[in-house]
């Protein structure tokens, strides 16, 4: 039964001319865990089908569906019926988006049935794969965003976390290498362990020491980008090595540090 294969992984990644910009085309059977990114992600589900659980709801996508998501925004992927799915991704981060589209702006449907909206994605990730100017590049993201059903700056404000779990995720942030212990951060809070806990996964979709793991592949791309060698960036955020930065690349990503090195170097 395909369930009880190896997961199936291929992973291609290519860079582009507008920084911020990269697309990924994946086919995998690989469950992934919940995590999450720092930018936003369109795509498209070219063959079968997954389930993904956020804090939008549970969803399922299938073939020719487009699907979204939003910095921080905590979700998993399942591959319905354990068989593999292949999808197409483009990342793009807030900083492209800074002039084109209004203050808060979020994709508020998580799956999308929109054939337009699938013609302008794929014609933005040929562009990419094609290595267009930035110039062309630019003006394809802003109009795919421009014209993506579901797409609005929210009119009221999201629930807002407690302070004391604002400050605990602040101090998990700030250092990715010296991380305060359960106990300090529970103490500073003025709270038990176990509240500190609770409180932390309610406010954020994970518990603090997932939350420590994301921030530490946020870290460790951002430094891979700026050119640093492998080895530097699990050193820099935080990892026990590279072998342990990898595993945590493939585990919650399905690329490898040194395929994520040769896209944006490409």
């Amino acid at each position: 039964m395909a369930s009880r294969s190896a997961p199936v992984d291929a992973v291609r990644i290519r860079g582009s001319a507008l920084p911020g910009l990269q697309a990924i085309a994946a086919e995998s059977s690989r469950s992934f865990p919940r995590h999450m990114h720092d930018v936003f992600g369109i795509g498209v589900m070219d063959r079968g089908g997954q389930r993904s659980a956020s804090g939008r709801g549970a969803v399922e996508a299938v073939r020719g569906d487009v699907i979204t998501v939003n910095p921080g925004e905590v979700h998993d992927g399942v591959a319905m019926r354990g068989e593999a799915r292949a999808w197409r991704m483009l990342h793009l981060a807030p900083a492209l988006l800074s002039e084109g589209v209004p203050p808060g702006f979020e994709l508020t449907r998580p799956v999308l049935s929109d054939p337009a909206l699938r013609q302008g994605f794929d014609r933005l990730f040929a562009a990419v794969v094609e290595g267009d100017d930035a110039l062309a590049l630019e003006q394809g993201v802003l109009q795919l965003l421009r014209d993506a059903p579901g797409a609005r700056a929210p009119e009221s404000p999201k629930r807002v976390a407690p302070a004391a779990m604002e400050r605990a995720r602040a101090r998990i942030a700030d250092d990715c290498i010296h991380v305060p212990t359960l106990a300090e951060l529970a103490r500073e809070a003025g709270l038990s362990r176990y509240q500190l806990l609770r409180g932390f996964a309610a406010a954020f979709g994970l518990p603090p020491h997932a939350w420590l793991q994301q921030c530490r592949l946020s870290r460790a791309r951002r430094l891979i980008a700026q050119g640093r060698a492998l080895a530097d960036a699990a050193a820099g955020a935080g990892f026990a090595d590279q072998s342990h930065m990898t595993r945590a690349f493939v585990r919650f990503l399905g690329f490898t540090p040194g395929a994520y090195a040769a896209a944006r170097c490409g």
